[in-house]
């Protein structure tokens, strides 16, 4: 177990294949991209005497997140929609709130559209494993996938009921939500946070 993770994330090289392999360019992003990008990380290492609960607690308490829940992707646990699930997560959207994920077991991927003199649409994977908690703007297009170990525990936090209604990009129009528009001002800004 790592006790000072650094977070890995490099553009991603979009060719055809299995979405839950690498496809790393080897150009690597540092974490002031990604906070530029209005990405929040943080690495709480899961530890036998579930200190990382106490920690869970502080960031929720301090940005308001009252709510959480659990989600595990594994193929025995969705069975026979295992492939299809995977799929849906990894088509391109964006959501209106928050996406909050705290992984407790496992690994995979996200990938976030680089915005303005950031990247400007291109691909940024950012691989995450236990003890790994990230924070995804409201607006940002990115979409998820397990890695090739085909597992991932996560708790989701949110401040009341989960809206996650995802909004794909192939359905158009999700350039004129405000949500999208208020992300990119605030990259263009360089606040980096939605507001």
């Amino acid at each position: 177990m790592f006790k000072n993770r650094r977070l890995v994330s490099y553009l991603f090289v979009s060719c055809r294949g299995d979405q839950r392999l690498p496809h790393d360019t080897g150009k690597y992003l540092s974490e002031e991209i990604l906070a530029k990008l209005g990405v929040t990380y943080k690495f709480i290492p899961i530890d036998e005497q579930e200190q990382w609960k106490n920690s869970i607690d502080v960031f929720a308490k301090e940005r308001g997140y009252k709510n959480r829940d659990q989600i595990t992707v594994t193929p025995a646990g969705l069975g026979e929609s295992y492939e299809t699930k995977i799929k849906s997560f990894f088509d391109e959207h964006l959501h209106e709130d928050e996406e909050i994920r705290y992984i407790l077991a496992g690994s995979g991927y996200f990938d976030i559209r680089g915005a303005g003199e950031f990247h400007d649409e291109q691909w940024i994977r950012i691989g995450l494993e236990a003890g790994d908690l990230i924070v995804l703007p409201p607006g940002i297009y990115h979409r998820f996938t397990v890695d090739s170990n085909d597992t991932i525990t996560a708790m989701r936090l949110f401040q009341d009921e989960p809206k996650w209604t995802p909004y794909s990009r192939q359905q158009g129009g999700t350039d004129n939500l405000g949500s999208r528009s208020l992300y990119l001002e605030s990259v263009t800004k360089g606040s980096g946070v939605a507001a």
